[in-house]
């Protein structure tokens, strides 16, 4: 059984630079892969960050430099409006780049007989590749469509979807991924 995982289509990350610029494509893409999902009866889970005020749950280094991004209760933490949300879509707040770590992401796949994960939202460089390199630690088949992955840091960008595409995952266009949805 499939699962797309969407992660961190937050406002925070979508304010400028790169990510502003993808990011009308990227959503149009991430909203034709979950529909598609949906009428295939696929599970839809979107993954966010979101920290304390005070960064207590915080990563070290946003800590050390006082980054405040993706703080609860405020606009920066939400989802992308544009995104298309259903109710039986589920949901998993995560306080480090991986989606797995410390998160019930584990308990949730089980339950619905996950062995295949197709990969979705930013930073392709992060979050994206740390979920992908753990999911493929727990022997799960992992997807990953170029159209509907991207990072502030392009060049990294690329390099990780190399890295990723050698052995982790099955780096493919949308249109073959959306494919192979209806097998």
């Amino acid at each position: 059984m499939k699962a797309v995982l969407v992660i961190d289509m937050l406002e925070d990350f979508f304010q400028d630079g790169p990510l502003r610029r993808a990011r009308e494509g990227l959503t149009t893409h991430i909203n034709a892969l979950t529909a598609e999902a949906r009428k295939e009866e696929i599970p839809v889970i979107w993954v966010r960050q979101e920290f304390r005020d005070d960064l207590d749950d915080a990563f070290l280094a946003m800590k050390k430099k006082d980054i405040r991004i993706t703080i609860a209760g405020t606009d920066g933490a939400r989802i992308l409006s544009e995104l298309e949300r259903a109710s039986e879509d589920h949901e998993i707040v995560k306080k480090r780049y991986s989606a797995f770590f410390g998160t019930g992401l584990d308990d949730l796949l089980s339950k619905h007989f996950i062995t295949e994960l197709i990969l979705t939202g930013v930073n392709s460089h992060a979050c994206v590749r740390t979920t992908a390199i753990d999911a493929y630690q727990r022997d799960m088949n992992v997807t990953i469509p170029v159209e509907c992955v991207a990072s502030r840091d392009v060049e990294h960008h690329e390099v990780s979807l190399e890295y990723l595409g050698d052995e982790i995952a099955t780096v493919a266009s949308l249109e073959n991924v959306l494919a192979s949805m209806a097998i």
